[in-house]
């Protein structure tokens, strides 16, 4: 079970500066630092990928480029449950509390704000940052780990994201929006026939770049959900050509406008699905102006691995618990599995009490959130992260004809690709509203409440959890059949 906040006990600080977190890595073995002048286009990402979830990579004068990039910072869940200082088993409970309690940010001057240390107001994006080219048929450089701020156009409090942004040219790049709080801002700007003032800032630390992926209700600044992760009021800065606030310990910030009615081809490139999304039209960002640290880092996220599926799914995996909860108590622990990519597969606990019970989580949980595609309800016998225990949940406690719930038709994720078959593509993309049309399946892989004597009963050895193996064999000991 997934710990309470105040069964955590006294905590190490968070990690609060991305250097400081880099330099703890690096102190403990887990950054890589590779030789200088890696090729930006594909080369960088491969290495980055082979180090996935292993260590992060540190990339100097990447392409001749006088900015280093940095990657995979967050690659596994206990790297991230370290950064905040929680254990890892206590990572959603603290996630959640943050949420449910964010505070308020500080503001402070632009001289005492790092990110604004260098201030180009004529720029040429590509040649000022090290824009990496990532997969194979990506249709160019895309910055994948800026985090995309913006201030509703009616009340001014400010929405967080992390959207793909493909640059274009000197001060030209196009974004993807998907049917989220940033679409609606700037839906709302261009209904008045205004620009949406945005920033995107590449390099913050840990904690803000994962309280920026948090569900959670329209003008909830999540920025003050950081605070919260951090347990003290964010420092943030006004950037110097709009009202955005930004966090003022970040490394880069780009200022500018998503353009009303003005669209720009974007795409193709990989996404986490594993799979490219289509080349389309997209809104246009118009850059006004880039600043940063005196020395900067570049952080890019390496689509589809470690680092971009659980900065996704932690923070879904706890704004979904805590929706479960509500309505069900006995719901113990959820997962997004990442075979699942992090977003289309849950997996969840629960001590069930009566019969039908794991049917109705499964109705909840596909309520939840519109990217879910397939929910295995198990037992409190069965780990949830753990994919080998919920496969045999399945395989023994799972049948098809009694335990399957199938919804046709119900609303899935635009990015993925199995939900436009059969659509027709001969005028390029089908139109946004018939995309992401999909199926969901849910499985009671969960005991019957009453069984015949030790019929499901999982098997253990008495004292098999408490068995110490190093005081048990002897190092001297050897085979002897004599």
């Amino acid at each position: 079970m997934t710990d309470t906040p105040a069964s955590l006990g006294t905590r190490r600080a968070p990690y609060t500066d991305l250097r400081q977190w880099l330099a703890h890595l690096d102190a403990t073995g887990r950054v890589a630092v590779m030789r200088e002048g890696v090729p930006l286009q594909h080369t960088l990402a491969a290495i980055a990928k082979r180090l996935d979830g292993q260590k992060a990579a540190c990339f100097p004068r990447p392409g001749g480029h006088a900015i280093p990039v940095v990657s995979g910072f967050m690659a596994r869940r206990a790297w991230i449950a370290e950064a905040i200082g929680v254990p890892e088993s206590g990572l959603l409970a603290h996630f959640r509390d943050a949420a449910d309690h964010p505070l308020p940010c500080n503001e402070v001057p632009g001289h005492a704000a790092p990110c604004q240390q260098i201030v180009h107001r004529d720029v040429d994006v590509l040649k000022a940052l090290p824009v990496p080219t990532h997969s194979e048929h990506d249709s160019g450089p895309y910055i994948t780990a800026g985090l995309v701020i913006a201030r509703n156009p009616v009340t001014g409090v400010q929405n967080v994201s992390i959207n793909r942004i493909q640059v274009h040219d000197r001060q030209r790049m196009a974004i993807l929006m998907l049917p989220r709080h940033l679409l609606a801002f700037y839906q709302a700007a261009e209904a008045r026939g205004q620009a949406l003032d945005v920033a995107v800032v590449i390099g913050v630390d840990p904690l803000t770049l994962l309280a920026s992926q948090a569900i959670a209700p329209i003008d909830t600044d999540e920025l003050e959900i950081a605070g919260g992760l951090h347990g003290a009021p964010l420092d943030v800065v006004k950037c110097v050509t709009n009202e955005v606030r930004v966090p003022a310990q970040g490394e880069i910030v780009i200022e500018g406008r998503i353009l009303p009615t003005e669209r720009a081809a974007e795409g193709p490139f990989g996404e986490f699905p594993k799979y490219y999304s289509a080349r389309e039209s997209r809104e246009v960002i118009q850059v006004d102006a880039i600043t940063h640290r005196a020395a900067p880092l570049f952080h890019t996220i390496i689509p589809a691995e470690m680092e971009h599926l659980l900065l996704g799914s932690i923070p879904r995996e706890a704004t979904l618990l805590a929706h479960l909860q509500r309505s069900f108590p006995n719901v113990l622990d959820v997962h997004l599995a990442i075979g699942g990519v992090g977003r289309y597969h849950l997996h969840v606990k629960i001590r069930k009490t009566h019969q039908g019970q794991p049917k109705n989580v499964i109705c909840a949980a596909f309520g939840a959130h519109y990217d879910i595609k397939q929910v295995i309800v198990v037992d409190d016998d069965v780990e949830v992260h753990d994919p080998l225990q919920v496969e045999w949940a399945v395989a023994t406690r799972f049948q098809a004809d009694r335990d399957l719930v199938v919804i046709a038709g119900a609303q899935g994720s635009v990015l993925d690709p199995s939900t436009t078959v059969g659509l027709d593509f001969s005028d390029g993309a089908p139109p946004a509203h018939l995309q992401g049309a999909s199926a969901k399946m849910g499985l009671d892989a969960t005991r019957p409440v009453a069984y015949h004597e030790y019929v499901f009963t999982k098997v253990r050895v008495p004292g098999e959890d408490d068995i110490d193996l190093n005081a048990e064999i002897d190092p001297a000991g050897r085979l002897d059949f004599s």
